[in-house]
């Protein structure tokens, strides 16, 4: 039996380039081929082949089709023949026929006799004056004439019987196994669909596969408003996106697929001038559904209503797409204004405003980190953490290393930013020349109004320095030697203020030092040594920094080479605890996770680390004998 699986392995083995090359010129083209289309006469080139997506296509006159269909349309080979050469080539034995196989697929030609014939007895109601209550509601919708039978609106009468009748040809066994009758025990089967405006649900051949109805009449409250066809030998809704052989050109023409929540958006859309637009049939976006959207497109657009039912939409959908997700192929998001699905934003301000929506989507990663933020309240410190757990089991279920490399790295710099936000730091134009530097400022009238720092010598000042350091506030000799040739350099302080007020776990006694940058006094060493003292806290003395001989603790005979190799320690400081936290991070990661990714990602932090050590003790010594 030729199974849908078999013949999706048999043209994935063939280089469909390869196999048109052999009787047309084609030129390479980015990551297609071109040619004159061998189906109609051209000048110039539109027919392109493309071996990623497996199949051909003519811009000029529509033709379409994969390897097999170019075997017996261009060579003019029967289908099995096609076969059988394409899998000689490629190596593959066709199945042998399967007596029950042959059975099923004359059953489901037999089906599809069965849909044809509801299709044109739903039409044919919808035409009669029993339909008249689906023509007022199609009326209301705004759908012209055009759309209506593009479309291939029905109705389907009141009476349990109407479609029996009108289908008497067909055994009843049939109408049950095409999803058009109900079967109950100690019951007579009834038909499903009962005063409901009618959509034919077609395959990829465009031919009628399933049915949707949507309910007309307001008295029946216990009614679905909407109704599918059950799941059928023809069809299976997890793996049917409506409108995809209507869209699937359409997307070849603009590049762009777009996901609607339901089949009437799609009508919406369509009759607004957006025609490569498809949705899923009563389910989230399964796994095979994204994988036909890619044979498309590689970043299909999810178009979700502006509710909190959309809200959970997009986040199943996303939720069921990171596992699969693979180079260049993922989705882009777009949520509705709240309250409006695309019909209504249509009708409220036109087709403009949804192509205005759809032209600046969202990645991927962007709507979960936004969807896991918002989730809960985050006031608390357990609270960032549960919300780091969750955006980090989302990365965890990515299987591709390299993507899920990427979104863990922009995953953590969204959280880091999130939960230590930078302290806020202004400069502030000072007195007689000087700058200042004022943290907690803002600007008002093009002036900066500062909130005043406590004064060195205040309780809240001591306070929060012996707070900050019994926190973890390190005075090692680097911190000691920078702080000392601060003071020594009181410029270089200015510089620099605002990078070191931006850096975590540093010696309490540079917030003090800072803090002495936003008044208009001048600053100098004896008065930057007494703030130190005032405050609780000693100038660093050179037992602090022992081994560590910087030049700009020296003499000071060279002050450009002093503030040049000062500017240097300041920059290691700077970077040291974001390595050292990052090392820690991957580490523990490492120990939890135990793979090759977490090992090199490990690894590389590490050699980061020893390069960092090696450079400062370069620095450190390299005066050592001066």
């Amino acid at each position: 039996m030729l199974t849908p699986q078999w013949l999706d392995q048999l043209r994935s083995r063939v280089a469909l380039s390869a196999l048109v090359g052999r009787s047309v010129r084609l030129q390479k083209a980015g990551r297609e081929h071109k040619a004159c289309c061998p189906f109609h006469n051209e000048n110039s080139p539109s027919f392109y082949v493309n071996d990623e997506k497996g199949f051909y296509h003519c811009f000029g006159c529509g033709a379409h089709g994969d390897a097999i269909r170019w075997m017996t349309d261009h060579q003019g080979m029967a289908f099995m023949d096609a076969v059988k050469d394409l899998a000689a080539e490629a190596g593959m034995d066709v199945p042998e026929p399967d007596p029950r196989a042959a059975k099923a697929a004359e059953k489901r030609d037999s089906l599809h006799d069965v849909m044809a014939a509801a299709q044109e007895w739903f039409k044919t109601s919808l035409a009669s004056p029993e339909g008249n209550s689906a023509l007022r509601y199609l009326d209301t919708r705004g759908f012209d004439a055009h759309t209506i039978q593009r479309f291939g609106f029905g109705f389907a009468p009141e009476g349990r019987q109407a479609l029996k009748g009108a289908l008497s040809r067909f055994p009843e066994e049939m109408l049950i196994e095409a999803g058009l009758r109900i079967a109950v025990e100690e019951r007579d089967p009834y038909d499903r669909f009962r005063g409901r405006l009618m959509l034919p649900i077609e395959d990829a051949r465009g031919r009628v596969i399933a049915f949707g109805g949507r309910i007309l009449a307001k008295t029946k409250t216990d009614a679905p408003k909407y109704l599918n066809s059950p799941d059928t030998p023809l069809f299976d809704k997890g793996r049917t996106l409506y409108n995809l052989h209507r869209a699937a050109p359409a997307a070849r023409q603009s590049g762009r697929m777009v996901v609607v929540e339901g089949y009437m958006d799609v009508v919406a859309m369509a009759a607004a001038g957006i025609a490569e637009c498809v949705a899923p049939l009563g389910t989230a976006l399964t796994e095979q559904q994204i994988e036909m959207l890619w044979r498309h497109v590689e970043m299909p657009i999810l178009c979700f209503d502006g509710d909190k039912a959309g809200q959970r939409a997009a986040m199943r959908a996303i939720t069921r797409a990171l596992p699969l997700l693979r180079p260049a192929h993922s989705l882009r998001i777009v949520r509705l204004p709240e309250g409006l699905d695309p019909d209504d934003l249509i009708k409220a301000k036109g087709a403009r405003a949804m192509e205005a929506l759809l032209s600046e989507p969202k990645s991927l990663i962007e709507v979960l980190w936004e969807a896991e933020r918002d989730a809960v309240p985050l006031n608390t410190p357990e609270d960032k953490a549960g919300l780091k757990a969750r955006l980090m089991a989302h990365v965890d279920a990515i299987q591709d290393p390299d993507i899920a490399s990427l979104y863990r790295r922009e995953v953590q710099d969204r959280y880091s930013a999130f939960a230590f936000p930078k302290r806020e730091s202004k400069w502030q134009p000072g007195g007689g020349g000087q700058s200042g530097f004022q943290r907690g400022s803002s600007q008002k009238g093009g002036k900066w109004n500062s909130r005043p720092a406590p004064a060195p010598s205040s309780p809240e000042s001591i306070s929060r320095l012996n707070r900050r350091h019994e926190q973890g506030g390190t005075r090692d000799g680097l911190s000691a030697a920078v702080i000392a040739g601060l003071i020594r350099w009181p410029d270089i302080l200015m510089r620099h203020a605002e990078a070191l007020a931006r850096t975590p776990d540093l010696d309490p006694r540079f917030e003090l030092l800072i803090d002495c940058c936003g008044g208009s006094e001048a600053l100098e060493s004896a008065r930057l040594e007494a703030i130190l003292r005032q405050s609780g806290a000693e100038p660093p003395t050179p037992a602090d920094y022992y081994g560590f001989r910087f030049g700009f603790l020296g003499n000071g005979e060279n002050p450009e080479k002093s503030a040049e190799e000062l500017t240097q320690a300041i920059q290691l400081l700077i970077e040291r605890p974001v390595l050292e936290s990052a090392l820690q991070a991957a580490t523990a990661r490492h120990e939890r996770e135990f793979t090759d990714e977490t090992f090199a990602e490990q690894q590389r932090l590490r050699e980061r680390k020893l390069e960092f050590d090696s450079r400062l003790r370069h620095m450190a010594t390299r005066h050592a004998s001066s």
